[in-house]
């Protein structure tokens, strides 16, 4: 039962709203413009902020749907916080590298939200923040995405201890910033650009 649970999570990771929400909306695919990122600030850059909002209400909520499913499910067990962290990782990870998408996914920091909001609502809240005060005075969205990925073990341990959801956290974080070592690469270079209204224009219109 436990395998059927780390299965359906990587599956339930793996529907990219991103591609789903552009081709039901009949806009361009989000891996053909912009950063080539199927997620929702790429998708932003179409100039659709609905299919951009869809995106990013579908990749947070399936990451919580799936740890709070599971906790519900395995409430009592010895290990359920165990399982339900397993669960919460496998979601990320199906984001990431999506089975029904060729392996190729966004970054995870939506779904991620999603999971530690299932975690913990205050973790959540504490990400959301960070992620939205970077951006505020940065402009780009891959180093607000970096700072509150790199924080989030900070702010669970903090708010958790030591405990399984922590490890799922670090865990989590480590693919999310796996997935942005090009974006590092580009931020220390100097390179990476900051999103504006000007971006919001279609690569291939």
């Amino acid at each position: 039962m436990i395998y059927l649970f780390l299965f359906i999570a990587y599956c339930l990771g793996s529907l990219s709203f991103a591609i789903l929400v552009s081709k039901f909306m009949k806009i361009d695919d989000p891996r053909s413009y912009g950063s080539g990122n199927a997620g929702a600030t790429n998708v932003m850059r179409s100039g659709n902020k609905k299919a951009a909002l869809l995106t990013l209400l579908g990749d947070l909520l399936k990451g919580t749907f799936v740890v709070l499913f599971t906790r519900y499910y395995f409430h009592g067990f010895n290990s359920g916080e165990v399982i339900v962290s397993l669960c919460g990782i496998m979601v990320v990870i199906g984001h990431i590298y999506p089975v029904f998408f060729k392996f190729k996914g966004g970054k995870g920091v939506a779904t991620s939200i999603g999971v530690l909001l299932g975690f913990n609502l205050w973790l959540a809240l504490l990400l959301a923040i960070t992620w939205l005060v970077v951006f505020k005075f940065s402009k780009i969205s891959s180093f607000a995405a970096l700072i509150a990925t790199i924080l989030a073990p900070v702010y669970a341990y903090m708010l958790m201890g030591n405990n399984a959801y922590f490890g799922a956290t670090l865990i989590i974080a480590f693919f999310v910033l796996y997935r942005h070592k090009a974006n590092i690469v580009r931020l220390i270079s100097g390179q990476e650009s900051k999103f504006t209204k000007e971006q919001n224009e279609p690569k291939n219109k």
